[in-house]
């Protein structure tokens, strides 16, 4: 049966993700979504990265905010969610725009919000973590990619977000996790490699070996009461599900074993979300930007979770 709109039904404000409120900063609490449209234009085949939250929001037209796999509420009441539309950068120019992201999620951290980002390519993750890591010393990332991006090399591009973010000291390698990598490489030696750097890799093979619930158990055991910013790139699906995405990986999950990894970090103290490499010129009838736009929605829902068992414990993180 289709949804029918009646005359009590809210209206989608044109222009924002779900159509929550535009805000010029966020408040205490909040979820605050941030578009980062950058992309640093040097992919060999696909370059469209950079529109990615252009679309997300358009798209989110589809979507709607009640997640009963975990609550049955409306996230955005209290106006407890707000988008500030995007960061001011220009794609491919790399260090004005990494300060430029850094400097605006920043200010969301600072009042103690919670910044939602999409980008945008997979080097966006570094300045919403340049940006956590000044209020959170003790971080932890939970990366789900097709990739871990954590290459060799000195240069910050999308193979080396990780790399450097290990280098800089931003994230506790040892309790962080790369969930998800598979496919075929450019070099040998990758996930090695990535393990030497301190992190957990759990391949895309040994998601499907073990399921998503153990998986995520194991991560919400290492990660216990830490603060952990979630970074989600859209090439964790499967192609067949999100065509338009900057590198398309044969061989991912399904949707619903991809949400069932997602519902399990419920419990996670989540300070930060990225949900990034969306390319609208790659994708069919917007299929990826509406994915990644009910990401989104489970992601605020783990938000706001997290808050309110954060709260119960006193605040205490260890």
């Amino acid at each position: 049966m289709t949804d029918t709109a009646s005359a009590s039904t809210p209206r989608m404000r044109l222009g924002t993700f779900l159509g929550v409120p535009q805000a010029s900063e966020a408040k205490a609490g909040q979820i605050a979504v941030m578009g980062l449209p950058f992309d640093c234009g040097t992919h060999a085949t696909r370059i469209g990265s950079r529109q990615g939250p252009a679309a997300f929001r358009a798209m989110s037209s589809e979507v709607r905010p009640y997640y009963p796999p975990l609550a049955d509420v409306d996230p955005r009441e209290g106006n407890r969610v707000v988008d500030l539309g995007d960061v001011d950068v220009v794609a491919s120019d790399l260090g004005p725009s990494l300060a430029a992201m850094e400097a605006a999620v920043f200010d969301v951290v600072r009042a103690d919000a919670v910044p939602l980002c999409v980008g945008g390519d997979g080097t966006v993750t570094l300045p919403v973590l340049r940006a956590l890591a000044k209020r959170y010393p003790e971080l932890v990332l939970v990366h789900i990619d097709a990739h871990t991006d954590a290459y060799p090399g000195e240069d910050i591009n999308t193979g080396t977000t990780f790399s450097r973010a290990a280098a800089e000291g931003l994230i506790d390698t040892k309790r962080s996790f790369h969930i998800g990598a598979r496919g075929t490489m450019l070099v040998p030696g990758a996930y090695d490699y990535t393990r030497s750097l301190g992190f957990r890799v759990i391949t895309g093979e040994e998601v499907r070996k073990r399921g998503a619930a153990d998986v995520a158990a194991e991560v919400r055991e290492v990660a216990g009461n830490r603060p952990v910013h979630l970074s989600f790139d859209m090439d964790y699906f499967d192609p067949s599900a999100a065509p338009g995405v900057a590198t398309p990986t044969w061989g991912g999950p399904p949707v619903a074993e991809a949400f069932d990894l997602l519902h399990g970090l419920k419990g996670l103290d989540l300070v930060g979300v990225d949900i990034n490499t969306l390319s609208p010129p790659h994708d069919v009838a917007g299929m990826a930007a509406m994915l990644a736009g009910h990401v989104a929605v489970i992601a605020m829902h783990l938000v706001q979770l997290g808050q309110a068992e954060h709260r119960l414990n006193g605040g205490n993180r260890s």
